[in-house]
């Protein structure tokens, strides 16, 4: 099965073409084609991500992407097709938040062979509404004008599936499975009893975990995305042999349940800073270190008591946040010393960003439950179930 992935939930236009075969048991993944392109440096001067700012790049970019992505799949081949009138009319309404879009489309469809693919998957939630609309009725253009079955892929569920990737295959995972996702805007602990059933069973609060290191980041004067700079200055100190200077809380960290909060730990950062009467570079450092250990404790903490109280056998982490060397050091030394009996799977660093393959990895398994979509709506707050 071949598979053409689009993502566009946040900043990123990412379209991928995957070849997939075998089934729930064990399948191969082979990525045929893959171009992401990033917007940070265009949302830097917001310290964040600007929601019309995302849209307008995706409306300008999906066509010159998708392009790029076939041509990599050698799936492109030049030749003049008409397209039927009334497709066209379906077309243009599918795209008439994006005007500009909807004759540029036309053009590329009619200069194009139908490429040779069996799926078209796409990003419907959750993320930034403005964004994912954009991804979405493109695909629908896509699955109108090349007559190919739709289906709509929520984003979590393919950091979730893609953490499982190793060396090109995922096997038959001992269930139940327990998925940590940190992100810009998600921390949530989901359970996983039956394959591709999911159950939430934790989440923050307040504060996703990324935002709250692009927060501290700005604090400190630190260029955005804030979590890798964070990450690197809080690394030297570690390198450095530095103890934890800052004593910043833990918040719920003792809680009876598995729910995350990281808005207090933030204000006390604050708190902090305000108290420090000249900030220098080595209070940086030292802040950025003392933040990521309690952020990090918070997180390993709760996890293992999602996993004691479901008995789980394999945990998983996804999201951008996953990419933090620390966190992942963390985890891979207390599930070997703690909990050797369970199996824990980290990301590839290129499938921790959101990403077009992990879409198409997502959508094979979709597809062969034959789970297609004629109409596809975004959800911004799209939970996995």
């Amino acid at each position: 099965m071949k598979i053409l992935a689009i993502e566009t939930s946040c900043d990123e236009t990412a379209v991928a073409v995957v070849e997939a075969t075998g089934d729930d048991s064990s399948a191969t993944f082979e990525v045929l084609g893959n171009v992401l392109l990033s917007q940070i440096e265009l949302h830097r001067e917001y310290g964040g991500v600007y929601p019309t700012l995302a849209k307008r790049e995706h409306a300008k970019n999906l066509i010159p992407v998708t392009r790029a992505a076939l041509t990599e799949a050698s799936m492109i081949t030049s030749n003049k097709i008409n397209l039927d009138a009334n497709v066209q009319e379906k077309i243009k309404e599918l795209l008439h938040r994006e005007p500009d879009m909807s004759d540029a489309f036309i053009e590329f469809i009619q200069g194009i062979e139908i490429p040779d693919i069996d799926v078209i998957a796409v990003t419907h939630g959750p993320g930034l509404a403005p964004a994912l609309w954009v991804g979405v009725n493109f695909a629908q253009a896509l699955a109108l004008a090349w007559n190919k079955p739709l289906v709509p892929i929520n984003h979590m569920e393919g950091h979730i599936v893609s953490s499982l990737l190793q060396d090109g295959v995922i096997e038959k995972v001992e269930l139940p499975l327990l998925a940590l996702l940190i992100s810009g805007g998600h921390t949530e602990l989901v359970l996983m009893k039956e394959w591709l059933s999911y159950e939430l069973i934790g989440q923050t609060r307040d504060d996703a975990v990324g935002e709250a290191f692009d927060k501290v980041a700005r604090m400190i004067d630190l260029p955005y995305p804030g979590g890798p700079e964070i990450s690197k200055l809080a690394e030297l100190v570690r390198k450095e042999g530095g103890k934890e200077v800052f004593s910043f809380p833990r918040p719920m960290l003792h809680s009876k349940d598995c729910d995350f909060s990281f808005a207090g730990l933030k204000t006390s950062v604050l708190y902090t800073l305000k108290d420090i009467e000249n900030v220098t570079e080595e209070d940086k450092k030292n802040i950025a270190h003392s933040f990521e250990n309690a952020v990090t404790e918070v997180l390993v903490k709760k996890t293992l008591q999602a996993i004691e109280d479901h008995g789980v056998q394999t945990l998983v982490l996804g999201g951008g946040v996953s990419a933090n060397h620390h966190i992942r050091r963390v985890f891979e030394e207390t599930i070997t010393n703690k909990h050797s009996g369970v199996s824990l799977f980290l990301p590839e660093p290129k499938l921790t960003t959101d990403n077009a393959i992990m879409i198409g990895i997502a959508g094979f398994y979709r597809a062969l439950r034959k789970e297609f979509a004629d109409e596809i709506s975004a959800d911004s707050n799209l939970s996995v179930h």
